[in-house]
């Protein structure tokens, strides 16, 4: 069990005892930034420049995918291999390793937006007597996520929520990756989209096949024929599919893509959301479901019902898209201000 304190806890802590913080120069400030590729990487990257107070030095670690390959360019980065969720043993493994990381690049702080991945790193940073942090995903609306959860046994690490509602005495709230987004009339006319780009992520163990189709099929009631469509689906069936298909699709391909885009279809990750409001769209939103095996769980309905409730999305479930909910994106586009500084817990507080 992920729960469980991992049996290389012993060894890790052995190691440290007697030069525990050995060479770190207290009045610099480094911090081990540690998250999944994919939306929690995504959501890190954000928050790194907004952190307080600042660091002299980040570094990055994540699982080598292209996306975060595409994303860190030009970052500090270490790759290392992915603990996927509920893995206990996957986790054990990677605690000794993540111990040795961080007494080699001497650093004084670890923050970690998840997922499975802050379990090891989370730990070895306590038992390294060194400042570890928690921020909870923006997928997590109403309560902690696993990873959460287990974290939070861990002895004083700072813990921190997107929002506000179900922030307490444990959970505090800084702020949120989505602050400073606002939507618009986009005083467009009602037309066929004539660019349009479907991003359904990277989960190849879960094909989105039921998405692939209804988005083909209400396509198919716009009546438009000359529509330029970038499909990138991962492992799901791509049969006679308009436009081009791809699997994945390089960060920096899909942000000119979708900038380039009339309307943009994707499942509801965090890491699509951002990207999709950045460009200043309204995203179409299809979520995935864990009854029909399209993810472990159901966080990605309750980040579009967020996004849809401060008028940010529009959201169908794949069987139910209809042309009614294209209309609906088309008609308001998004702006973006500034966001506050997220400052994180020193000290005793």
């Amino acid at each position: 069990m992920m729960g469980e304190a991992p049996s290389s806890t012993r060894i890790a802590a052995q190691c440290l005892r007697d030069d525990r913080n050995e060479g770190i120069a207290m009045a610099r400030r480094k911090a081990l930034l540690v998250a999944e590729s994919g939306g929690h990487l995504d959501q890190l990257v954000r928050i790194a420049p907004r952190l307080r107070p600042q660091f002299d030095s980040l570094i990055f670690v994540t699982s080598e995918t292209d996306q975060s390959r595409s994303l860190l360019a030009g970052h500090d980065v270490r790759f290392v291999p992915r603990v996927p969720p509920r893995a206990g043993r996957s986790a054990a493994r990677a605690l000794f390793p993540a111990v040795r990381l961080m007494r080699g690049e001497r650093v004084t702080d670890v923050i970690s937006t998840g997922s499975a991945v802050a379990v090891p790193f989370l730990l070895g940073a306590r038992l390294s007597g060194l400042e570890a942090h928690y921020i909870e995903s923006a997928a997590r609306t109403d309560g902690p996520s696993l990873t959460g959860r287990i974290v939070r046994r861990f002895p004083r690490v700072r813990l921190y929520t997107q929002y506000s509602r179900w922030a307490d005495e444990v959970w505090s709230y800084r702020g949120s990756v989505f602050d400073g987004f606002t939507a618009r009339p986009s005083g467009r006319e009602q037309a066929p989209p004539r660019r349009v780009v479907v991003t359904l992520g990277t989960l190849n163990q879960y094909p989105f096949d039921r998405a692939v189709q209804a988005v083909r099929r209400v396509l198919e009631q716009l009546g438009e024929t000359n529509v330029d469509v970038l499909w990138q689906i991962g492992m799901a069936q791509a049969e006679a599919l308009p436009g081009e298909v791809c699997s994945t699709v390089s960060a920096e391909r899909l942000r000119v893509a979708i900038a380039q885009a009339d309307l943009v279809i994707a499942h509801a990750g965090t890491g699509s959301a951002l990207q999709i409001l950045d460009a200043g769209r309204v995203p179409l939103f299809l979520p995935r479901s864990s009854a029909k095996g399209e993810h472990v769980d159901d966080h990605q309905l309750l980040i579009a019902d967020e996004l849809s409730a401060r008028g940010l999305a529009v959201t169908a479930d794949p069987d139910d898209l209809r042309p009614e909910h294209v209309w609906e994106a088309l008609s308001r586009r998004v702006e973006r201000g500034s966001a506050a500084e997220f400052t994180l817990k020193t000290g005793e507080s």
